[in-house]
């Protein structure tokens, strides 16, 4: 019987995968064909104020305007069936166009550019009667707000409760002290969404929990103040803190006092009884 013969085992060789880097597709904002300067899109253009008629025509011939490289005025008019809104440059017969809006719209299709630049540039009544809808700059406008809203309430949810009380001070003056801390932490996010800017901008302002600790020290009896307003004292003992200046409210003069030397002594002893 014949011996099998041993078969060599040969390691196959380890090839390394070449790794590829893939770059991030970048998105490419949209562009419009510009012909003398001017993109060609379609346009809309909306009245100002809050009234929307059903339809609301608007002078299209008679009309002047000043040209500053010839320097002087050219009659112009909008004519469907010419490529300009000079009447001294229009040829052959005129096709007189109408300027109309309805429900307070006028949408402008892109082949109409002679109309879009009557109403964007040339007409006297262009930014007062009627403006243009621009959605890139109503998208910039929404996006910004809507920034400072989520900002407002992210700082609204991390705020702690002293703060969050000095701020709906502000807004409800002393029923505060009269609510949870949940109905604090709900009002607070409530008017951070409402407020955005104001919430914000006091959120920045020293004073703002400075007077907050004020006010609660009277609140308390800690401090005291007198019958016209103008002087601050210990309730205990009736010994002088600061007068009120002229013309100053009290809790906003006392919290410019607790930021100089004396008065963040005061502060301390004051911020002591209050824990």
């Amino acid at each position: 019987m014949a011996k099998k013969q041993k078969t060599q085992e040969v390691e196959a060789p380890i090839v390394k995968t070449p790794v590829v880097e893939t770059k991030k597709p970048t998105r490419k904002e949209p562009t419009y064909k510009t012909v003398d300067g001017w993109e060609l899109k379609d346009r809309m253009y909306k009245l100002t104020g809050d009234k929307q008629p059903l339809s609301h025509w608007f002078k299209s011939r008679g009309l002047y305007y000043f040209d500053e490289e010839l320097g002087y005025e050219r009659e112009i008019m909008y004519s469907e069936n010419q490529k300009t809104v000079f009447v001294d440059e229009m040829k052959g017969q005129v096709v007189r166009g109408r300027i109309i809006f309805r429900n307070g719209i006028l949408s402008v299709p892109k082949n109409k550019v002679t109309l879009q630049k009557m109403l964007s540039i040339y007409h006297p009544q262009a930014g007062n009667s009627w403006v243009e809808v621009s959605e890139k700059k109503q998208a910039v406008e929404d996006l910004e707000d809507i920034n400072i809203e989520i900002d407002a309430l992210i700082a609204a949810r991390q705020m702690d409760i002293d703060m969050a009380e000095a701020i709906m001070r502000v807004e409800l003056g002393s029923k505060v002290t009269e609510m949870s801390s949940k109905e604090l932490k709900r009002d607070l996010l409530l008017f951070a969404k409402n407020n955005p800017e104001l919430f914000l901008e006091l959120a920045k302002d020293d004073n703002v929990h400075l007077r907050n600790i004020g006010i609660k020290a009277n609140e308390m009896g800690i401090l005291k103040l007198s019958g016209d307003q103008r002087t601050f004292m210990w309730g205990s003992t009736d010994r002088k803190v600061m007068n009120v200046p002229f013309d100053e409210h009290p809790y906003s003069a006392l919290a410019a006092y607790f930021k100089t030397d004396e008065g963040m002594e005061i502060l301390k002893t004051i911020e002591k009884r209050l824990k």
